[in-house]
C-alpha cells in the first residue's frame, strides 16, 4: 500500500477534532495520531475526551510537510531511489517536451543509476544549461523523410 501524506487542506479550522476524528479524516491509524500528540501536536486541555483544534492540526501538518521537503538547486534533480538532490551523472540531461512551454528534463543519478525526473518550463531552460549539457530530441515529422525504410512499409 502506498504512503500517503495527510493533507493538510483537509482539515477545517474553525473546529475541533476527536483523534478518532482525525484518523478517519486521513485513513490513518488512531496511534498514529497519538504519536503526533507525543512529538507536538498539542491539543484544547488535558481533559477527555482529547480534542485538538482545526487550526493547530493545520499548522501542525504543514509544519511537517515543509520540514521534510528537499529543494532542489538549479542544477540538480531529485533522485528518489536516493531520496536527495544531485547533479545527474555526467552532467548530462535530456529534454522531453510535454506541452509547448512544459517539459522534463530527464537524467540518471550518479550514485544508484535510476531515473530522475525534473519539471521545467522550456523558457527557463537556458538558465539549467549552465549547470547541466541538455539534448533536446528532434522527432521526424514525416515518415518521408526517415532515410531507413521502415518494417510496415510495402516500398522496398
Amino acid at each position: 500500500m502506498k504512503k500517503q501524506h495527510p493533507n493538510h487542506r483537509h482539515v477545517k479550522i474553525h473546529r475541533s477534532y476527536s483523534v478518532e476524528e482525525i484518523a478517519k479524516l486521513f485513513s490513518v491509524h488512531k496511534n498514529t495520531v497519538r504519536s503526533w500528540l507525543k512529538n507536538g501536536l498539542t491539543t484544547v486541555d488535558n481533559k477527555r475526551p482529547m480534542l485538538i483544534h482545526g487550526q493547530t492540526l493545520y499548522s501542525f501538518l504543514q509544519v511537517k510537510r515543509v520540514k521534510h521537503k528537499r529543494p532542489c538547486e538549479p542544477g540538480e534533480m531529485y533522485c528518489v531511489r536516493c531520496r536527495s538532490p544531485k547533479a545527474p551523472a555526467g552532467d548530462m540531461a535530456e529534454y522531453q517536451s510535454k506541452t509547448d512551454t512544459l517539459g522534463n528534463l530527464v537524467a540518471i543519478c550518479p550514485d544508484c543509476e535510476a531515473i530522475m525526473n525534473r519539471r521545467v518550463c522550456l523558457s527557463k531552460l537556458d538558465e539549467f544549461r549552465r549547470y547541466m549539457d541538455i539534448s533536446i530530441p528532434q522527432a521526424l515529422k514525416h515518415i518521408v523523410e526517415s532515410t531507413q525504410p521502415t518494417v510496415n512499409s510495402d516500398l522496398l
